[in-house]
């Protein structure tokens, strides 16, 4: 019987170094799996990086100066399949066009009327910019101080007279 035992166990002990041997060789394929998708992919990359940055230019309406528009995109490079694409943009309507139509500022309040000028100023701090814009930090608004209103009581307005339609009397 110790014979019989010592057969079973080189067996086993057999089976146990070919399943070893056969998980081995798995793993040695599957790292050869990816290490060639890997250097397709540092191919492509390396291919990419002949081309250099898309430089943009600055929003143009469709119509107007405000709405809907495009943008051209250049860059260089040998290998280069597309050195010039156009891209859709839009420019809000509600920004100041002063400062360009890509740059967004907050305000803070007016300040008080400089005597001397005339005039009152006021700073904004650049809020948000479109992609690629180049826009001020900062920037200053001046505008001419505005006489004081003064309101006209009720008694002193004068009275709008509409047209008054006649009634007319029924039997």
């Amino acid at each position: 019987m110790t014979e019989r035992k010592r057969d079973k166990d080189s067996l086993y002990i057999m089976q146990q170094q070919w399943m070893c041997l056969a998980l081995l060789a798995l793993m040695i394929v599957t790292v050869t799996q990816a290490d060639g998708g890997k250097t397709e992919k540092q191919g492509k990359k390396e291919r990419k990086s002949d081309c250099g940055e898309w430089q943009w230019s600055v929003c143009v309406a469709n119509e107007g100066d405000c709405g809907l528009g495009t943008r051209e995109g250049t860059r260089t490079g040998t290998d280069c399949k597309q050195t010039i694409k156009t891209q859709r943009c839009k420019i809000p309507c509600n920004w100041k066009k002063q400062f360009g139509g890509e740059c967004k500022y907050d305000f803070e309040a007016w300040g008080e009327c400089d005597s001397i000028t005339g005039m009152k100023t006021r700073t904004g701090m650049l809020k948000r910019a479109l992609m690629d814009a180049s826009c001020l930090n900062t920037v200053n608004i001046t505008k001419p101080c505005s006489k004081p209103k003064t309101k006209i009581q009720d008694s002193q307005k004068p009275k709008r007279e509409g047209k008054k339609k006649e009634r007319k009397q029924t039997d």
